[in-house]
């Protein structure tokens, strides 16, 4: 008798939670990257299209930075599991888990997951000086002047990062060039436009704009398929193409609530999550910037989070063969 009233307790608590969710409070969608990025540029399309999804609610970005996206995922995850603190995060969802060895939250037990939002193919880019123009060309360049050019990414975790260490690996050109970390996205990519470095890999999101304006070379997609239906990228050849049997490398974005968020409100979050992601304004916009939004059964919680275990398992054995691994 007692478990019946505890469950009817619940119950009642759980249609409270849903009758007076979202609150007249703003909903804040952490970015654990700083502003102007690309994760930045996902969550504020994304927080506009939920604000339609959702009635009564107000989503707003915030950036917290820092390590390889950690300190942003840690406040998330140490948050009041109410529904107003949320974490949209790459695939370091899946790479600071295996890159930490003290890591402060647990990426499968301290969220709850809400869905899969879009992946985003990466590009191979070089600085405009670079001779080459062609991948088969770009490639023997590097191989011909081992150890003079260097490799730039956004810092250890990051979405350039591991795109940096796949590369290499499959191409074996591991001990062929200096890897080059920088504290974010821009100043990487202002490096790169600059001169200051010879090669990076990067999400769409950022390299479309400056491969349209000429201010980097392209050289291949990191997708299994070419991207076709892109204006820009359309032209460019993918690495699997190339001889890199089986490289396929997209940078997935999630959204996540601190574990214990109640379900009746992440039902609410996971159902304004879907209708965003048929929003022709953000599908739009996403594909203007070279991203594919997700339809699949990852946009359910239960889909994205064994999407998650299994990338992980994925991505372990390339960063333990490059030894890339931080306190």
């Amino acid at each position: 008798m007692k478990k019946l009233v505890l469950l009817a307790c619940l119950a009642v608590a759980a249609g409270a939670n849903a009758q007076t969710y979202p609150t007249n409070r703003p909903i804040s969608i952490v970015v654990p990257f700083a502003a102007g990025g690309p994760t930045d540029r996902v969550a504020r399309d994304l927080a506009e299209a939920m604000r339609k999804a959702i009635p009564g609610s107000n989503f707003v970005v915030e950036n917290a930075a820092g390590a390889g996206g950690t300190i942003g995922a840690n406040k998330v995850a140490k948050a009041a599991p109410d529904g107003q603190t949320l974490l949209l995060f790459h695939v370091g969802m899946a790479t600071t888990p295996v890159m930490y060895r003290k890591l402060t939250y647990k990426p499968l037990e301290d969220f709850e997951y809400l869905g899969i939002v879009n992946d985003v193919p990466m590009t191979l880019i070089g600085k405009p000086q670079l001779p080459a123009n062609t991948y088969r060309d770009f490639e023997n360049y590097i191989r011909a002047n081992a150890g003079k050019l260097n490799l730039a990414h956004a810092g250890q975790g990051s979405a350039s990062h591991l795109c940096g260490l796949m590369w290499q690996s499959a191409v074996k050109l591991n001990e062929s060039m200096t890897t080059i970390p920088f504290g974010g996205t821009a100043p990487a990519m202002n490096a790169l436009v600059g001169g200051q470095v010879d090669v990076m890999c990067d999400q769409t999101t950022n390299t479309v704009g400056q491969i349209e304006g000429g201010r980097v070379k392209a050289f291949a997609v990191t997708t299994a398929r070419p991207l076709s239906g892109h204006k820009t990228l359309k032209d460019y050849p993918t690495l699997q193409e190339m001889g890199l049997k089986g490289f396929n490398l997209t940078i997935w974005h999630g959204l996540y609530a601190p574990k214990g968020t109640p379900a009746a409100i992440t039902k609410i979050l996971n159902e304004g999550m879907k209708k965003a992601l048929k929003d022709p304004d953000f599908i739009k916009k996403q594909e203007g910037l070279g991203a594919i939004v997700a339809t699949d059964n990852r946009v359910t919680p239960e889909g994205h989070k064994a999407f998650v275990a299994a990338e992980i398992n994925k991505i372990r054995p390339v960063f333990e063969a490059a030894k890339a691994f931080a306190d």
